[in-house]
């Protein structure tokens, strides 16, 4: 039988890919001597006081010392507020008796607050001065204990 014939085409073919292997261990070799070349320290980051992150350690001298103790978590306490204070003033914009529900225009703030019937001490009407309390509710502030102003 007699032997393949080796066409121009596929000698070309054949150097190409020589030519590719050969670019591609070039390359191979190349990285791995750089990543020979690099240690842990040129790896290392670090976060200076403002957050950034930066390739040059931080200045010990210019470290802060902080109390644990003086570490708050949370909400700080709140000093403890007059009942007067929670007690407001206001006037009754809207009350409908058969839905149980109105608003009353705070007095000091010209804010509308809801107000329900199981808010109320007593019942009210349209146009009554009544004093109230505010509590937050799950859409806003709610009047409880609702009574008429005498």
């Amino acid at each position: 039988m007699g032997r393949a014939r080796e066409t121009f085409g596929k000698k070309e073919t054949q150097i190409k890919k020589d030519k590719k292997r050969k670019e591609k261990e070039k390359k191979r070799l190349e990285k791995k001597d750089s990543r020979d070349g690099n240690n842990m320290e040129d790896m290392i980051a670090y976060v200076d006081e403002f957050g950034a992150i930066t390739s040059t350690p931080p200045d010990l001298s210019q470290r802060k010392v902080i109390n644990v103790e003086d570490i708050q978590i949370g909400v700080a306490k709140s000093a403890a507020q007059d009942n007067t204070t929670l007690i407001r003033k206001g006037i009754v914009s809207f009350f409908n008796d058969s839905k149980g529900f109105g608003f009353i225009k705070d007095l000091s703030t010209q804010q509308d607050v809801f107000v329900h019937v199981n808010g109320l001490t007593e019942p009210i009407k349209e146009n009554n001065k009544v004093t109230f309390e505010v509590v937050r509710g799950p859409k806003g502030p709610n009047a409880v204990n609702v009574k008429i102003d005498k």
